[in-house]
């Protein structure tokens, strides 16, 4: 069967994750760009994909996977000749998965609750706890670094790579020397660089532009 891959993606979103995985496995795909401004992902046709209307989202064949973590993981074994994905039997793999997982179960519900200024609730009733145990967790894993996993790169890195990259941009997340350093280890490698690349020029390209000057707004 073919690797192809089909790629809804939307530029400066949680799609830009992927994007970058894409590019670090060097994997066979193809993009389908929904402008997320002009309410694209709410048509029939992507709906049909995800009826969530949320990117990223992709197409193997006749397999749609959702879910940024759920596509994390099926392409990094899906292409498992990149070396990004610990297999079943290497003693890696659980903290693997525990560590992406981790991502959406606790850090981004933590997150977004923050962001919105919003009570997480009682530690027994959140589903993450409370926040700054959250952080307290993540700074503690990667200060045993270089990468999450210790030596080594896998493709849960570039998730929180670039997680980390925007949360402290947006002042989201505690800005301490370890999660700034590892930030600044993961986007500087060249695959994350031209991921980056990708995402400004598709951005660009959705941006709105002066009728007058013709210059983007």
């Amino acid at each position: 069967m073919s690797r192809h891959i089909t790629f809804y993606y939307a530029p400066h979103s949680r799609a830009s994750s992927t994007l970058a995985l894409l590019e670090a496995l060097g994997a066979e795909y193809d993009i389908q760009p929904l402008d997320l401004k002009a309410g694209s992902q709410r048509r029939p046709d992507y709906l049909a994909i995800n009826p969530l209307g949320k990117v990223p989202a992709i197409r193997h064949g006749d397999v749609v996977v959702t879910e940024q973590v759920a596509i994390l993981i099926y392409l990094a074994d899906l292409y498992a000749d990149a070396g990004l994905a610990p297999a079943l039997d290497d003693p890696l793999r659980g903290p693997y998965l525990r560590w992406s997982v981790f991502y959406a179960a606790s850090f981004e519900p933590a997150v977004v609750d923050r962001s919105m200024q919003r009570d997480g609730g009682e530690a027994m009733g959140s589903p993450y706890g409370d926040y700054d145990t959250v952080m307290a967790a993540l700074a503690d894993q990667l200060s045993k670094g270089p990468y999450l996993l210790g030596e080594r790169f896998t493709a849960a890195d570039v998730l929180w790579g670039t997680a980390l990259q925007w949360t402290l941009a947006f002042e989201l997340v505690p800005n301490l020397p370890v999660f700034r350093d590892y930030v600044q280890r993961v986007t500087s490698r060249p695959e994350l660089q031209r991921a980056s690349a990708l995402d400004a020029k598709y951005a660009a390209a959705q941006a709105p532009v002066d009728a007058e000057t013709g210059a983007i707004a």
